[in-house]
């Protein structure tokens, strides 16, 4: 093979999310950003995704200065997102408004390339968001949630590239979280897509059943540009493969001794981080037969532990499948990986499927999740909201603006954009970093006085 990819390193995001819980702190990493500078690859994701809540939530960093330090120390190398739509860095769907200022600021931030996805596939919680990013220049690729399932055919991911190049996209990623693809499949569908489209392709994909690294040779023999790998230290388990062994195997102009530096200090970083650590030393078959991505296997874990329920596990394996199915195939990622494992968790303890349903299978039911990829089950649909008509609009066109608002519950927190988006973001988490943040900046005790204020009094900047 004479082909050469393209090489987008995925260590700061989803190597460090997937094998560390996203702890991995500015502090490990700032000062080799020359050097990964220097290694020769087309892009870096490094921001977007569980980034910015893991930075607010555990790590009381501004993820905004987080993204400022990379773009200043990146010169030579692109920079990369990852952004899940309508519902941006969050888990819900934000209004209009938001997403116009959210792109527009990682736009003023000099973001290259915006990889967005939609958890359901649903082209219309992506069109407010690639509108946004092509008005400001940004490359937007347009990411397929690939998965296996009756609905999820060949035919079914070209119709929705066709899709997403009728919206203007740059470039298609195929987004595959859980492992699922195999070489066949990979090369047949990026073949098809390559014959059909005039667009480059590139294919991200995770190690933890093993099958990556083949899915990865087969799609560059059928064309795909660009494949998503991360530095040993933050590769393979659940992460993507590692970038070493595509250097030597497609013989890539990557700078060997860049790499091996930045190796050696990942690895002493990596063993910091040891209570987060997934500690993943083989492939895991359970994934193939659930089809669940290893993130989602680890949430389980811990959920049925904190119920002095381990023993449950298997049962929870066997019943997300089932309910996926319930709810018309939808792929496992943020946040249908979560309504389908929290319901499935609770089918197995309470010994009786579906005498509990969550708000979030609800309203998934109703449609503001956006549409399934399949009919739902009607017996379900049924239990859980009677004769209550789902919605068949945007999800978003439903929601109020929102800025302004949020703008008057903040008051003086947002000292900026970037502060009014943490808030609107993620608002109880958000409030409480912001406090800490301009607590030691302006050593004003916003508890003492807000003590002294009503209920409804808002302090604004000066």
């Amino acid at each position: 093979m004479n082909r050469k990819p393209f090489i987008v390193d995925t260590t700061l995001r989803d190597g460090q999310q997937s094998l560390i819980a996203t702890r991995l702190k500015r502090e490990d990493f700032e000062n080799k950003l020359t050097t990964f500078d220097e290694v020769g690859f087309y892009a870096m994701e490094v921001w977007g995704g569980a980034t910015y809540d893991s930075c607010i939530r555990y790590l009381d960093e501004d993820p905004w200065e987080r993204l400022k330090i990379i773009r200043e120390n990146l010169k030579n190398t692109k920079i990369q997102m990852l952004l899940r739509g309508q519902n941006l860095v969050g888990y819900r769907n934000y209004a209009d408004d938001v997403v116009e200022l959210f792109v527009n600021k990682v736009a003023d931030y000099n973001m290259d390339i915006i990889r967005v996805f939609d958890a359901l596939n649903d082209i219309r919680n992506l069109e407010k968001s690639i509108e946004v990013a092509k008005k400001r220049g940004i490359h937007v690729q347009g990411a397929i949630s690939y998965t296996v399932s009756p609905v999820h055919s060949v035919d079914f991911y070209l119709n929705y590239t066709k899709e997403l190049v009728e919206r203007g996209v740059d470039s298609i990623a195929i987004k595959d979280m859980a492992g699922l693809l195999k070489p066949k499949d990979a090369y047949n569908i990026v073949k098809e897509i390559k014959k059909k489209f005039a667009i480059p392709v590139n294919l991200h994909s995770h190690a933890t059943t093993g099958l990556a690294s083949m899915a990865y040779y087969a799609s560059i023999e059928a064309g795909a540009d660009i494949v998503d790998l991360a530095l040993s230290p933050f590769a393979n388990g659940t992460s993507e493969p590692a970038v070493e062994p595509f250097k030597h195997a497609f013989d890539l102009d990557l700078d060997g001794n860049k790499i091996i530096e930045l190796v050696d200090h990942l690895w002493e970083v990596r063993k910091k981080y040891e209570a987060y650590d997934v500690k993943m030393l083989s492939t895991d078959a359970k994934i193939l037969n659930a089809q669940i991505p290893g993130g989602m296997l680890s949430n389980l874990i811990s959920q049925l532990k904190a119920q002095k329920a381990e023993d449950k596990l298997d049962e929870v394996l066997e019943e997300v499948p089932k309910v996926r199915k319930d709810l018309g195939y939808p792929p496992l990622v943020t946040p249908t990986s979560q309504i389908v494992g929290v319901q499935a968790t609770l089918n197995v303890l309470t010994g009786k499927r579906y005498s509990m349903i969550t708000n979030e299978v609800k309203n998934y039911l109703m449609g503001l999740y956006g549409k399934p990829p399949a009919p739902v089950n009607e017996e379900l649909y049924k239990k859980a909201l009677a004769n209550t008509t789902p919605i068949n609009h945007r999800p978003a066109d439903d929601l109020e603006p929102e800025l302004e608002k949020a703008r008057k519950e903040i008051g003086i927190l947002a000292r900026n954009e970037e502060d009014l988006l943490t808030y609107v973001l993620f608002k109880e988490v958000g409030k409480k970093f912001l406090i800490n943040k301009y607590k030691k900046e302006l050593k004003i005790d916003f508890d003492l006085a807000k003590s002294f204020l009503n209920e409804d009094t808002v302090i604004y900047p000066v």
